[in-house]
C-alpha cells in the first residue's frame, strides 16, 4: 500500500471587478490550469469560454471515483481495466444538490454484479465523496470482455 502522508494541494484564484462583469483566473502548480478564465458568465450563462467551480468539482469527483474503482479492481487482482466516468453536478439556485457518477467499464475476470458492488462502495468512499455533504449516486455500465 502507498504511504501517503501530509499531502497538500494548492490552487490560486485571482479576481478583478464586480461579480457579473468581473473576470478571474485560476492557476495550479501543475500547470494544468494556468490563468484559466472563470467568471459569472462561465459559471452561470455559458456566454464565454472558461471554467467554473462546479465543472472543476465534477472533474475532481470523476477522477477520484474512477481511481477508487480502479484501486478496488486492482486489489482483486484484475489488470485489464478500461474505465470511463462522467460526473454530473446538479445545482438549484446557489446550492449544489447532488452529484451523479456514470461509469462504463470493460474488465476481464469479473461479473457485472461484482463490478456494480465495487462502484457502489467507491461512490461512498472516494475522497471527494467523503467531503461532500450532498446526495451522491452512481450507475455502472459493464461491458463483458470476451
Amino acid at each position: 500500500m502507498l504511504n501517503i502522508e501530509n499531502i497538500k494541494r494548492t490552487a490560486k484564484a485571482q479576481w478583478n471587478g464586480n461579480l457579473k462583469e468581473g473576470k478571474g483566473a485560476l492557476t495550479t502548480p501543475s500547470g494544468i490550469l494556468t490563468n484559466t478564465n472563470y467568471s459569472f458568465k462561465t459559471r452561470f450563462t455559458g456566454e464565454e469560454t472558461g471554467t467554473n467551480p462546479e465543472e472543476l468539482l465534477a472533474a475532481a469527483h470523476a477522477g477520484c471515483f474512477t481511481m477508487a474503482v480502479s484501486a478496488a479492481l486492482t486489489q482483486s487482482g484484475l489488470t485489464d481495466i478500461v474505465l470511463n466516468t462522467e460526473a454530473t453536478v446538479s445545482m438549484e439556485g446557489l446550492s449544489i444538490k447532488s452529484v451523479h457518477l456514470a461509469i462504463s467499464a470493460t474488465v476481464e475476470g469479473i461479473t457485472a454484479a461484482e463490478f456494480e458492488a465495487i462502484t457502489k462502495e467507491a461512490e461512498q468512499t472516494c475522497l471527494i465523496s467523503k467531503v461532500l455533504n450532498i446526495p451522491i449516486s452512481s450507475e455502472a455500465n459493464f461491458i463483458a470482455k470476451p
